[in-house]
């Protein structure tokens, strides 16, 4: 996990993808602080193109998102016992809360079992 300084802001962005056969394929969600709600979805598969979409959501729906992060702590986890990302892809889910500002990494996940057999469930 890294960990920086970043002020007063809250922002958190979602990305899962792979490189294979199809190039690089990927999923990401951002919601940035202004509201500003932004989904890209890249895959290769029988030719498809990059998708992109945004739109802006009420300040609610943002203090709503900073809440569900606080109140479930993820920014106080750590990635160091999780998978690595790997051929099958990576997962990535970042951060900024006030002060902190953590990326959290590790290998796409496919099941409950894959979580149950990690080092840090």
């Amino acid at each position: 996990a890294r960990v920086v300084d970043m002020g007063d802001d809250f922002y958190v962005r979602y990305y899962v993808g792979h490189k294979g056969k199809f190039g690089h394929e990927f999923l990401e969600f951002e919601l940035r602080p202004d509201g500003k709600l932004r989904y890209a979805n890249n895959s290769n598969y029988k030719h498809d193109t990059l998708i992109k979409k945004e739109m802006f959501v009420s300040r609610a729906v943002v203090e709503e998102a900073k809440r569900i992060v606080q109140a479930s702590e993820i920014h106080k986890e750590s990635d160091a016992q999780w998978p690595e990302g790997d051929r099958v892809g990576s997962q990535e889910l970042e951060i900024v809360l006030g002060e902190e500002h953590i990326t959290l990494t590790t290998t796409k996940i496919g099941s409950l079992l894959d979580v149950q057999k990690s080092k840090d469930p």
